[in-house]
């Protein structure tokens, strides 16, 4: 927030979360990639900002109509099962997106229909005859992801619109060793007319604003020097294919926009969908004076950092990205994870089974923040029963308990120790600039330092002894324990939104803010509840087994 004539201004912050796959599952994967979304939406709340949290499921392609034929149902109903599913798991997962919509909704449709006029008009979309991929066999253009070959830059087996190796983007043609994904066989190239975004005339305008960019992870910086190194090139936007958004065109009612330009388009729908459904401004979120927050996997860098603010500046005055803030990958136990061989795990079935905030607290303290990490069912259930049972849950409960039973459910009379205030507001500032950097994993650290440091006041302060032989002093280390745990549930609401809502609901706290907070001494505390449980070393094997029985073998 602003200071302005002693007035508070409060700053408008955008946070556009990917945009998940509606033709399967969600992966542990993909909560890794958007959680950091999730964070930044409950800390600026908390700060009094103005935030607008936006994502949804993206619903068009070739793969939900192939899938749709195979189950012999309609590729809207694909979309509206793992839609309702994404919906469901994000809001187990504790996801508080202001909007959270679909690319298939006529709103998104009319939108993305009205911007390809505007940039059509502008000469920034055009039309080519070109070459393209053609299986004779299944009589049909194949989209890039239904090519498959040899990567040109690497030379691991890649689709024909990414590289999963390198990153790089691909064009189908450029693929060695084609061949069809649906029937394996090699396919031919035909022409075909279709619609192409100048991406070339934005250039020099790109690489100025990677070189004015500062809030941007290393991978992000990395992988864009590296495709305006090689020159960007224009990329055909309109797919032969059968689902999806029409171009609005006379005559090329039967081509569709492909998916990468229209899902991207889907912050800027989100945006004008949300005002209109809560009679708010969306312009306010796209103005120069906002700050937007883009969270995505690495292999959605290039669409952020170059196709998404090429078409805003085809558009006009829209804001473009600060903040890009791109997980590496996820491995599970020691293997790349892959969807095709069951090797996974998956959110619906976690949550299940674990709590919500073990789930939030291990891919934040163990999550592939700046680097490729693997997923251990070891460290997944020790960090549970070591970090959240054993040093957060365990300070929260001998502490609370101990009031409970020697205080009458108060909080003691008696002033919180100086030293642990100044390091609670010192705490407050620092992880709130780590958390605004997009360093998530610093913060929940520094954080859990101070709830150790915590324990071993506790254990120093011996209250078990002083109630007997200074009562004064139990007094104020229990008062400075509990006003300890109030500012957890503060500080640690980005992150364990669960538990720190039921330390809440214990001490009696109607509203979390990100500042220093103290109870009123007497004030009487509620029933005690344990946050956490452990969980059995067994579940371990249990986990892993099942991982192994799961998996498909090719």
């Amino acid at each position: 927030m602003i200071l302005l004539n002693k007035e508070v201004v409060k700053m408008s912050i955008f946070i556009g979360g990917a945009w998940p796959y509606a033709n399967g599952s969600l992966h542990l994967g993909h909560l890794a990639s958007l959680l950091p979304g999730d964070i930044l939406a409950r800390y600026f709340r908390m700060k009094g900002e103005r935030v607008l949290y936006v994502s949804g499921s993206d619903c068009h392609g070739t793969p939900i109509a192939l899938r749709a034929d195979i189950e012999q149902i309609s590729p809207a109903e694909i979309t509206d099962r793992y839609h309702e599913e994404f919906r469901d798991c994000f809001q187990r997962s504790g996801f508080t997106y202001d909007l959270y919509s679909r690319t298939d909704q006529p709103v998104h449709h009319k939108i993305v229909q009205e911007l390809f006029l505007k940039i059509y008009e502008k000469g920034l979309i055009y039309k080519k005859n070109v070459e393209q991929i053609y299986c004779a066999d299944c009589q049909q253009f194949l989209p890039d992801r239904y090519v498959e070959g040899t990567c040109p830059f690497c030379g691991n087996t890649a689709r024909g619109d990414q590289c999963d190796y390198c990153s790089s983007l691909i064009d189908p043609l450029e693929l060695l060793d084609r061949r069809c994904k649906i029937c394996e066989g090699k396919p031919v190239i035909k022409e075909s007319e279709h619609f192409y975004f100048a991406l070339s005339e934005f250039e020099n305008e790109l690489k100025r604003f990677l070189k004015a960019s500062s809030g941007w992870r290393e991978n992000a910086v990395k992988y864009t020097e590296r495709y305006l190194e090689e020159g960007l090139q224009d990329r055909a936007i309109s797919r032969d294919i059968s689902w999806g958004i029409n171009i609005p065109l006379k005559g090329y009612e039967n081509k569709k926009l492909y998916v990468w330009i229209e899902a991207v388009l889907g912050y800027y729908s989100a945006s004008v969908q949300w005002a209109e459904a809560n009679n708010e401004d969306w312009k306010g979120f796209w103005a120069d004076d906002v700050k937007s927050y883009y969270v995505h996997g690495k292999d959605n860098i290039p669409f952020h950092t170059l196709i998404l603010p090429a078409l805003l500046l085809s558009i006009g005055n829209l804001h473009l990205p600060d903040y890009i803030i791109s997980s590496e990958f996820l491995n599970i136990e020691g293997k790349k994870l892959s969807t095709s061989k069951n090797w996974a795990v998956w959110v619906p079935e976690i949550l299940e089974n674990y709590h919500p905030d073990t789930i939030r607290y291990y891919l934040t303290i163990n999550g592939p923040e700046k680097r490729d990490c693997n997923f251990s069912w070891e460290e997944f259930i020790n960090s549970h029963n070591g970090e959240l049972l054993g040093a957060y849950g365990n300070f929260v409960n001998r502490t609370l308990v101990f009031a409970e039973k020697y205080f009458s459910s108060e909080v003691p009379d008696a002033g919180i120790d100086i030293t642990t205030k100044t390091k609670i507001e010192k705490l407050y500032n620092e992880a709130g600039k780590e958390i605004e950097k997009g360093e998530f994993r610093s913060a929940l650290e520094n954080i859990f330092s101070f709830i150790r440091s915590m324990n071993k006041y506790y254990d120093e302060e011996e209250p078990w002894i002083t109630r007997k032989e200074d009562i004064s002093r139990c007094k104020k280390t229990i008062n400075t324990c509990i006003q300890s745990i109030a500012n957890l549930a503060n500080l640690l609401n980005p992150f364990l939104p669960f538990s720190t809502e039921k330390i809440r609901e214990i001490l009696k706290i109607e509203k979390a803010g990100w500042s220093y907070l103290e109870l009123d001494r007497n004030s009487q505390i509620g029933h005690v509840e344990l946050l956490f449980h452990r969980i059995e070393k067994e579940r371990i094997e249990i986990e892993r087994r099942k991982l192994l029985e799961k998996q498909i073998r090719e």
